[in-house]
C-alpha cells in the first residue's frame, strides 16, 4: 500500500451507513477510503473569522464546473448578456 510522505494518521468512528457509502464510493472510483476523506476535507470552505457568514462561493463551490457543455464564462460573450438587467 502506498502512503504519502510526511502524513499523519488519525482514527475516526463512522456510523455503519456512512462507512458503507465511503466503501462503495471507494470501490466505484478505484481509490482508497483515506483518499476520499482527504478530498472531502480539502473541499471544506477556508476558515473565516468567527461570525462571518459563508460566501455564495463557499456554499456552492462543489457545484462549480459540474455542468457540461456550457461556456466557461457567460460574461465573455456579449450575446449571453443580451437583455441582462432589464
Amino acid at each position: 500500500m502506498y502512503y504519502f510522505p510526511l502524513v499523519n494518521t488519525i482514527s475516526l468512528k463512522l456510523p455503519d451507513r456512512l462507512l458503507e457509502r465511503l466503501e462503495a464510493e471507494s470501490r466505484a472510483r478505484g481509490t482508497t477510503k483515506s483518499s476520499l476523506v482527504r478530498e472531502g476535507l480539502e473541499k471544506l470552505p477556508s476558515t473565516r473569522p468567527a461570525g462571518e457568514p459563508a460566501t455564495c462561493f463557499d456554499l456552492a463551490s462543489d457545484l462549480a464546473g459540474s455542468l457540461k457543455g456550457l461556456p466557461r464564462d457567460l460574461a465573455t460573450n456579449p450575446k449571453d448578456l443580451e437583455g441582462f438587467g432589464k
